[in-house]
């Protein structure tokens, strides 16, 4: 019997938390569970959970120490993580973001001071 780890989901202003197999990669437990982690036409055409075509971005507290070359970079200059890339191993609080074509995420709106 594997472990399970506690991940909690926030998509707007709903927050889920599911359980997820320890070691598992985030992104196929987020999709399995439900989650879209694509935008309206990368979840039809992507790479798979390769790592090539950055579209499975997501906001991850805390962020685990990446292990591939765009998730060093996206660390680097404060870009979302790929889900495909992130094996679950503790507890997490994962953001899913509002993608609109391909996978764009448009950058938060500022409060105006």
């Amino acid at each position: 019997m594997s472990e399970t780890v506690p991940v909690t989901v926030v998509e707007g202003d709903q927050e889920t938390t599911i359980e997820v197999e320890q070691g598992r990669i985030l992104r196929d437990a987020l999709l399995e569970a439900g989650f879209q982690v694509y935008g309206t036409v990368s979840k039809y055409a992507n790479c798979g959970g390769r790592g090539l075509c950055a579209t499975c971005t997501v906001e991850v507290d805390p962020a685990p120490e990446p292990t591939h070359w765009h998730d060093a970079a996206a660390v680097r200059f404060g870009y979302p993580r790929l889900s495909c890339q992130i094996a679950v191993d503790e507890p997490m609080r994962v953001r899913l973001l509002d993608k609109h074509v391909w996978g764009q995420v448009f950058p938060r709106q500022l409060s105006s001071e």
